[in-house]
């Protein structure tokens, strides 16, 4: 066997490896529950003794609850993950979830309900950015690629698991599920190591996890606020486009009923593969920034025929759906590029802040969306909004460094 075939067999076994899969099963069960809370809003407001008007006032302040969880959570687990380790806070994160979870399925009242979507909110923010920055950290910089695509191609494909439980099953029951998938996962935490640079910094004299550093600094803010805009499209996306399309579907005249469960299911599912093809083109071009770029000019296009579609089947317009997700399905490359403009001491606070900080902007882009709608209507008014997600998400791209050749064994200095 050649030393080539021996480095090959040795990347594949670390890609391949137990940090890449507990990373990308709790990111799993984290897209189920997020997404299965959407999907089940209704049966179970319904469940608890609500109706009508309330099905949505409800529906949104639970929403929030979750948002709010989410935030706070994010800088929560940012900061403990540079202080306490990367290992204990993925775990951790996936307890409180489960834990919500399984509650979550008991829920008789309005106010459970919400301190228990509140508490899953808090636990969901911390898996995805510990994990990235544990797959980050034990992964050769040459292979760092494959491992996140890994973990974000296996982890949305939890929204497909949420639909299927959700129509199979009471919503108790789809809570308690997903409550127990990742109590499951807890039982692989013992073979799982800590990272090594995480390690090395503990006996080190060096400041970690100061959220408050980034903002006292001009480069570092930069940095910073540049890796959250270049996800703005995501979840306009997201919380414009997937989840008004039954309204929007009306407005270009689709044939046939279009569903909003559906269209997310679709839109997941174009997710994933996006994912995917992102993760192995940034390895293949060797470049984080090119193939966010292509994506982002791929999400232009899926929204020019998107709102194009007039008069189109249902089938179609959930094509198109589909589309839509693998435009934004850079998901995993966003996270990694956020995790590698930062040093060890500050990049779990950076990899866990920046998805909930971009989940959070979903507030103001539909804000913004139904200002806009009232001067333009609804197509123009969203084509405005989209129109200004990308431009500032292609600024910011424009203002970040490469990364994929970067070291990342290294400390951010500050007081």
């Amino acid at each position: 066997m050649t030393s080539s075939e021996e480095s090959t067999k040795v990347a594949i076994r670390q890609v391949f490896g137990l940090p890449v899969i507990v990373a990308a099963l709790g990111y799993f069960v984290d897209i189920y529950d997020l997404v299965l809370f959407s999907i089940v809003r209704v049966p179970s407001l319904k469940g608890i003794g609500l109706s009508g008007q309330e099905l949505i006032d409800k529906g949104v302040f639970l929403l929030n609850m979750q948002m709010a969880g989410m935030l706070l959570g994010g800088i929560l687990w940012g900061v403990l993950g540079d202080r306490k380790g990367r290992l204990k806070i993925m775990f951790g994160s996936i307890f409180i979830y489960s834990i919500a979870n399984l509650a979550n399925g008991m829920a008789n009242s309005i106010e459970a309900y919400a301190f228990l979507r509140f508490m899953a909110g808090v636990g969901l923010a911390g898996e995805l950015g510990a994990g990235i920055t544990l797959v980050s950290e034990v992964l050769h910089r040459s292979i760092r690629g494959y491992g996140t695509m890994i973990v974000a191609t296996v982890g949305v494909s939890g929204a497909i698991l949420a639909n299927i439980v959700a129509k199979e099953f009471d919503w108790r029951t789809a809570f308690v599920i997903g409550g127990i998938l990742g109590l499951m996962l807890l039982l692989l935490r013992v073979a799982v190591a800590e990272s090594g640079m995480f390690k090395g910094m503990e006996s080190k004299e060096v400041a970690k996890g100061n959220f408050l550093a980034l903002f006292t600094s001009r480069d570092r803010f930069g940095r910073f606020m540049n890796s959250i805009l270049i996800g703005l499209p995501s979840w306009f996306v997201v919380g414009v486009l997937i989840t008004f399309s039954p309204e929007f579907a009306r407005a270009l005249a689709v044939q046939g009923p279009v569903n909003a469960g559906n269209a997310v299911m679709y839109c997941y599912m174009g997710l994933v593969a996006g994912d995917l093809v992102s993760g192995l083109l940034s390895q293949l071009l060797k470049s984080r920034k090119k193939v966010v770029l292509l994506f982002l000019l791929l999400t232009v296009a899926a929204v020019a025929g998107y709102f194009s579609a007039a008069k189109v089947t249902a089938g179609s317009f959930y094509i198109i759906c589909g589309l839509l997700g693998f435009g934004i399905g850079y998901w995993a490359i966003f996270v990694t590029v956020a995790a590698e403009q930062f040093g060890t001491n500050l990049r779990a606070t950076v990899a866990t802040t920046v998805p909930n900080f971009v989940r959070g902007m979903t507030i103001p882009i539909t804000m913004l969306f139904q200002a806009a709608r009232k001067v333009l209507g609804l197509e123009m008014g969203a084509l405005a909004v989209g129109a200004l997600c990308l431009v500032i998400a292609l600024i910011s791209l424009s203002l970040l460094q490469e990364t994929f050749h970067k070291d990342l064994d290294y400390f951010e200095e500050y007081l």
